[in-house]
């Protein structure tokens, strides 16, 4: 069955191969992953009203939706859409940014210890955010930049040094690992050569947190979105490719290391902007695209799936924080933390029972 489009091409749905084509173009759909992304922004969306409605002045999920739409109750408009929507917003983008830089970088190196926030590159964008936090006094967007810059030069550090006649998914861990145990060092000293003030405003910062986040850090992690998602998107089936080995990708005409380059360079950038926006989430890029894995149960990067989970993961660690705590004053990264904790754990009982460990 086909119907026709305004330039008369012809569309076909093949929905036993998850395929659309129009015209000369072709789509390749998995049905399942698709169901899998509704999914999780429909969950996504739910968390988001109820950590709306969580604070002090509780509202009902009806309530905010009411306000959404401009006839919620006397004074909630102010609480909701200035105070508390922003917040809710920054943890699903700042989630969506984190999960799709950790599938890319795990995909990459063919290792789900690949996450930014292990081989290095979160920690170089928290360094260069922390020395313009403290040695600077820097505002928002000067803490952006300085983000940026920190995980731009880690990654440039870490890919020069990883490099021999190519790089490779093993050396870039290994580098990476290195590379993060000097920035915590750095950190750790530009942290306590701070001042009482400034440490203590760096101190919640460095374990990730939602407190006191507005419309500017909303639309600092949408920059980064807007930039660097179509990138990823655009790359997803090379990085599919270059999962199976560099030869077989460069046979299938994919240069492999431009391609990796483009892509790391897209990872760092969404890495740079989540933690420029909420700071460094432990354990949300490395979770994220491996809980995507599972629940898809596709081969591949899985970028999109692996995003909205790390929305989700991202948005109900702000709600549990909460409704545990009775306020907003513990960091998110608390939760993601223990979580992620946890979550290893899990997953070492279950290799040691399948006999692997």
């Amino acid at each position: 069955m086909g119907e026709k489009t305004r330039q008369g091409a012809e569309v076909r749905w093949d929905l036993r191969r998850g395929r659309v084509r129009a015209g000369r173009y072709s789509l390749r759909l998995d049905l399942r992953t698709a169901l899998v992304c509704l999914v999780l922004i429909v969950i996504a969306a739910i968390v988001v009203v109820l950590s709306v409605g969580t604070g002090t002045y509780e509202l009902s999920p009806v309530e905010v939706v009411r306000t959404f739409a401009g006839n919620g109750p006397p004074g909630a408009e102010f609480i909701v859409l200035d105070l508390r929507l922003p917040r809710a917003l920054v943890a699903v983008l700042v989630g969506f940014g984190t999960g799709m830089a950790g599938a890319v970088f795990q995909s990459l190196t063919r290792n789900p210890l690949g996450s930014p926030d292990i081989i290095g590159f979160g920690n170089g964008a928290s360094a260069g955010a922390l020395v313009a936090i403290v040695l600077l006094n820097a505002g928002a967007p000067q803490t952006t930049l300085g983000a940026v810059f920190g995980g731009f030069a880690t990654a440039t550090a870490v890919y020069l040094l990883a490099w021999r006649r190519g790089v490779h998914g093993y050396r870039l861990v290994l580098v990476g690992i290195g590379a993060s145990a000097v920035l915590g060092a750095a950190t750790s000293y530009v942290y306590v050569r701070a001042d009482i003030g400034k440490a203590a405003q760096a101190a919640s910062w460095m374990i990730g947190s939602l407190n006191a986040r507005g419309w500017v850090d909303v639309r600092i992690a949408a920059l980064g979105l807007l930039v660097c998602v179509p990138v990823v998107l655009g790359y997803a089936r090379r990085l599919t490719l270059l999962e199976m080995g560099d030869d077989t990708a460069g046979a299938l005409g994919v240069p492999p290391e431009s391609s990796r380059l483009v892509l790391l360079s897209a990872g760092t950038g969404l890495t740079a902007m989540a933690v420029a926006a909420a700071g460094p989430i432990p354990f949300l890029a490395m979770a994220a695209p491996q809980l995507a894995r599972r629940v898809t149960r596709a081969p591949g990067p899985n970028v999109l799936p692996a995003a909205w989970m790390g929305a989700v993961l991202a948005s109900t660690a702000d709600l549990v924080t909460q409704r545990v705590t009775g306020s907003a004053l513990m960091p998110v990264g608390v939760v993601t933390g223990i979580g992620g904790g946890l979550y290893l754990a899990w997953l070492l009982m279950g290799e040691r029972r399948a006999h692997r460990l």
